[in-house]
């Protein structure tokens, strides 16, 4: 396990995130984390829950059914996406103090994307379809 410190823009919302040894961070293409970042949601999944600084100013924003966004309500830096049931959280790549150390190495929701950008290298890549997939129960028969 490897442990990082990261913040908001301002500083107010301080974190200590917990990811796999070597961590890779993934960018997210849906229109809710578009509009929520400003552009592309880049993350990375966390081993464990985000511990925020006791005094921290977070907001959170449920976004969905499974989803919420947390943010700081001091300068509205977009800091982690998290399912309601704890399960999965995903940190702001660009909230890390040393967001250059982690590789961008997987993209998802490809078919939302938007024709005007497009990441350099070789990605890994998943349609909404196929990633929602992983989350619904297999049917039998």
């Amino acid at each position: 396990m490897s442990t990082y410190d990261a913040s908001c823009l301002c500083g107010a919302c301080k974190m200590t995130v917990q990811t796999d040894p070597h961590p890779e961070a993934g960018a997210c293409h849906c229109g809710k984390c578009r509009k929520w970042s400003g552009g592309i949601f880049l993350a990375v999944e966390c081993s464990k829950p985000v511990i925020f600084n006791d005094d921290a100013p977070i907001g959170v924003y449920g976004s969905s059914e499974w989803g919420e966004r947390v943010f700081c309500r001091i300068c509205g830096s977009s800091l982690v996406w998290r399912s309601l049931d704890g399960a999965h959280s995903a940190v702001a790549l660009q909230a890390f103090d040393d967001p250059e150390s982690i590789p961008v190495t997987t993209e998802i929701f490809t078919d939302c994307k938007p024709g005007n950008y497009a990441l350099s290298g070789q990605l890994c890549g998943m349609t909404e379809a196929e990633f929602m997939a992983q989350f619904t129960p297999q049917q039998e028969g």
